[in-house]
């Protein structure tokens, strides 16, 4: 009689556990429908927003029916591949949950006119994207090519830097020297307010700036004079322009380097030349008067 009754209780126990399971798999298996819009896609995983879920993660299979809905009334599907799934799209999915709480699909619908806005709001991204990279790319290669100018204004600066220091040397050794020797000299006029360089006096330049080539230990001595008429501020000014614009000619033309020039002078109207007539005098003053140096020592005069 006890033995029946255990065997009965087992019976029902087991029957109770099949059914749970029975259940439970039902539940799994039960169909379920899904709308919402494909926020993301790997491989055979895509990820749908719906309203009730930021994420419900929906799976692929090869079974899976992918249709766009067609007609007025939408009653009827075209088969479409599982490539027209793209991030944008509204779509309707049915199927059932797994184990694993992912929504395994069986069949797919979307409208026509939705996949023509996602299709359109895909090639916008991946336009933008492009553009994104190109101008990231344009950004860098200007980056690199700005790098590369200051690397080599850096570079010019130090350059310069060395060449005053030199023609500051130069400057300050023949200012303490009273014995030195003027190899040769070239005086350029200038007219009544001007500065700027006549042509007649270029091969004059030229020619003293290949002679100095020749002198030892050469320096050339640049110093610019204005006439008395106007302004001492003026004629100043005047003076410093004209033995600026020789100096210049020389370094650029006769190609005299600047460790081998004296800071241009700018005398002003100091040491004016009277030649007895005003207007002459007055044109013979508007002069800069280049010079070769050479220290006695060097040229082997006492």
């Amino acid at each position: 009689m006890t033995q029946g009754k255990s065997r009965r209780i087992v019976s029902v126990s087991a029957l109770l556990l099949m059914g749970l399971a029975v259940l439970s798999s039902a539940v799994y298996a039960q169909n379920t429908k899904v709308e919402g819009i494909i926020k993301a896609r790997s491989g055979d995983t895509l990820e749908l927003q719906t309203s009730n879920s930021p994420k419900v993660v929906v799976l692929l299979t090869e079974s899976t029916d992918v249709g766009q809905l067609q007609g007025a009334l939408k009653a009827r599907n075209k088969k479409m591949s599982m490539a027209a799934l793209i991030p944008g799209l509204p779509i309707r999915v049915e199927g059932s949950y797994d184990a694993q709480n992912q929504l395994v699909a069986n069949t797919i619908r979307f409208k026509g006119n939705d996949f023509e806005q996602a299709q359109a709001i895909s090639a916008g991204v991946h336009e933008t994207a492009q553009q994104a990279a190109a101008n990231q790319k344009e950004l860098e290669e200007q980056n690199a090519a700005l790098k590369e100018q200051q690397a080599q204004l850096t570079e010019q600066q130090k350059k310069l830097a060395e060449h005053k220091a030199l023609i500051a040397a130069n400057t300050a050794r023949f200012g303490q020297l009273d014995d030195y020797y003027i190899y040769d000299e070239v005086t350029v006029y200038f007219g009544n307010g001007k500065v700027k360089l006549d042509p007649q006096y270029n091969a004059p330049l030229l020619a003293l700036a290949q002679k100095a080539e020749t002198v030892n230990g050469y320096v050339i001595q640049v110093k610019g004079y204005a006439s008395s008429s106007g302004s001492a501020a003026l004629n100043q000014k005047l003076s410093e322009d004209r033995a600026n614009a020789v100096a210049t000619y020389l370094q650029q033309e006769g190609h005299v380097p600047l460790s081998r020039m004296l800071a241009p002078g700018a005398m002003g109207e100091s040491r004016q030349v009277d030649s007895g007539n005003a207007n002459d005098s007055e044109a013979e003053n508007r002069r800069v008067v280049v010079r070769i140096l050479q220290n006695k020592g060097i040229a082997g005069i006492q």
